[in-house]
């Protein structure tokens, strides 16, 4: 760690040198990291958002001088892909929105063991338990109503609640969406999968349709076309961001603690065992955790947690550290197959 024991005024020599020793600094410690390699580019496909990944490649790139070519997809897409291709996949490594498509090539036997270094970084709750991918950010599922439909006394406090018929043509949500794959998965370990489908059933029941994704569940919420909805907080923030305070007629709100509903996603970033650029990939694991990685996270606008190396979040939002989700780990919500299914035998896919 760079301490500043002679504080310079924002933007001043005094702080652009530190900076730039400590970029130098963290550029050595990445050309350490997994010994030396031969390879000068390597190959992402990214599943996240293409923005901010652009971001931190283009900063990875400066400091190690290995080109990363980016491949951007829908996670899932890039998962199954990733299995079509096997052993011949040109991907060295994978970054995935949420964890269930990491635990998925996990479990096929496809990712490479994270070098230890790197995993320290981040808590170990929001890593792979088996330690083949990295928890590189967090976002938490959350409520989002319409302010002039509703008052927040009005709004449900647990996530099982919206199946009631009180909410029948007023309630939006994403299905497909990876995103609710979590909520549906943790309702089904806390309750019951019997539970997690009469649930199903009761919030497709009270959908004023179903919608194709949280952008647009965000949106028609925004414009009153529905009062309620789940999403992760992070498309509530980044609507506002583009709109301005005074385009937004919507707010978010947090089920009670630990509720099932309230669910802390985890994106993160893996190795591939077929890549013949081993010591580079893993290179790019332990930048995105860096405290430069996760500085570029935090002042992105992905809106996005900081979940590595201390950083907090830039942003105007909830701290990730007050946050009071259900405890439920990232092993636990598993690969997605359990959602996928109830969400299929609820007809929702």
């Amino acid at each position: 760690m760079v301490q500043d024991i002679c504080p310079s005024p924002p933007g001043s020599r005094g702080q652009r040198f530190r900076l730039g020793v400590a970029l130098a600094l963290l550029g050595s410690l990445l050309a350490a990291c997994g010994g030396s390699s031969s390879s000068k580019s390597i190959t992402l496909y990214n599943g996240q958002h293409q923005q901010t990944t652009l971001k931190l490649v283009a900063q990875f790139e400066k400091l190690t001088g290995i080109t990363v070519n980016v491949r951007s997809n829908d996670e899932r897409a890039l998962a199954a892909q990733i299995t079509a291709e096997g052993s011949g996949s040109p991907a060295d490594v994978v970054y995935a929105e949420n964890s269930p498509s990491l635990e998925y090539l996990q479990n096929k036997g496809l990712l490479s063991p994270v070098t230890p270094a790197t995993l320290a970084h981040t808590p170990s709750r929001y890593n792979s338990p088996q330690g083949d991918w990295v928890g590189v950010s967090g976002r938490v599922s959350v409520l989002v109503y319409n302010t002039k439909l509703l008052k927040p006394s009005q709004l449900p406090t647990s996530v099982m609640e919206l199946a009631q018929p009180q909410w029948k043509g007023k309630l939006a949500f994403a299905a497909g969406e990876t995103d609710f794959q979590p909520v549906v998965t943790s309702v089904a370990r806390t309750y019951g999968d019997a539970a997690a489908l009469r649930w199903l059933d009761g919030i497709k029941a009270n959908a004023a349709r179903i919608y194709p994704d949280n952008e647009t569940v965000t949106d028609e919420i925004n414009r009153g076309q529905a009062a309620v909805g789940v999403i992760d907080q992070y498309y509530w923030y980044r609507q506002r961001a583009q709109l301005g305070a005074s385009g937004v007629h919507s707010a978010l709100a947090y089920f009670a603690p630990r509720d099932p509903g309230y669910v802390i996603d985890v994106s993160g970033a893996a190795v591939l065992k077929s890549s013949s650029h081993q010591a580079a990939s893993q290179k790019l694991l332990a930048f995105l955790v860096s405290a430069q990685g996760q500085q570029i996270i935090s002042h992105s606008d992905s809106f996005e947690y900081p979940i590595a190396s201390g950083v907090k979040s830039a942003q105007p939002e909830t701290p990730f550290a007050k946050l009071q989700a259900n405890p439920i780990g990232v092993g636990a919500l598993g690969d997605g197959s359990k959602a996928l299914a109830l969400l299929q035998k609820a007809q929702l896919l």
